[in-house]
């Protein structure tokens, strides 16, 4: 089997990682680098439970291989919180009760992330398209709506 040296920035740092040609970015991310965030629900990319933003997009990590992330940029559920300070997303989550087991939460703020990064101000319509990928079995969906409307709105007025 052959191993490729690969350089990523992941949640804001540099990494270098040597990866067997067939290990996913999931595995990378959960075994060689400790973020273990990111969770394996499937392994076919039908969940959502291991979506991470590579270069901006979001992507389930269990179909990309790790050497394909070489050069680009990762943030992991992890990266969202900065400066002691939650995501408002991850905030709303909280208040709004949108999480309930929690296994699909952290593929579902990095979607909900992706969408309010690109759509400041989306439509209920909007969100439900962004989460197409997300599986959840406990909440129904109403709640986590509920959560990024509310995230939407309070990024708009926080400076």
């Amino acid at each position: 089997m052959a191993f490729h040296k690969i350089n990523v920035t992941v949640n804001g740092g540099l990494e270098q990682v040597v990866v067997p040609s067939n290990m996913t970015l999931m595995r990378m991310l959960r075994e060689s680098l400790s973020l273990t965030g990111t969770k394996n629900g499937c392994s076919a990319g039908e969940c959502g439970a291991c979506t991470v933003l590579l270069n901006g997009e979001p992507v389930n990590s269990c179909m990309v291989l790790a050497v394909e992330s070489d050069g680009a940029s990762i943030i992991t559920v992890e990266g969202l919180a900065g400066d002691k300070r939650l995501d408002p997303i991850q905030e709303a989550m909280i208040q709004e009760g949108g999480v309930q087991c929690g296994f699909c939460t952290p593929g579902v703020l990095m979607s909900s992330r992706a969408l309010l990064d690109r759509n400041p101000n989306p439509t209920e319509d909007d969100i439900r398209q962004a989460l197409v990928g997300n599986l959840c079995r406990c909440t129904g969906y109403v709640r986590i709506v509920e959560s990024i409307k509310k995230a939407a709105k309070k990024q708009r007025v926080t400076p």
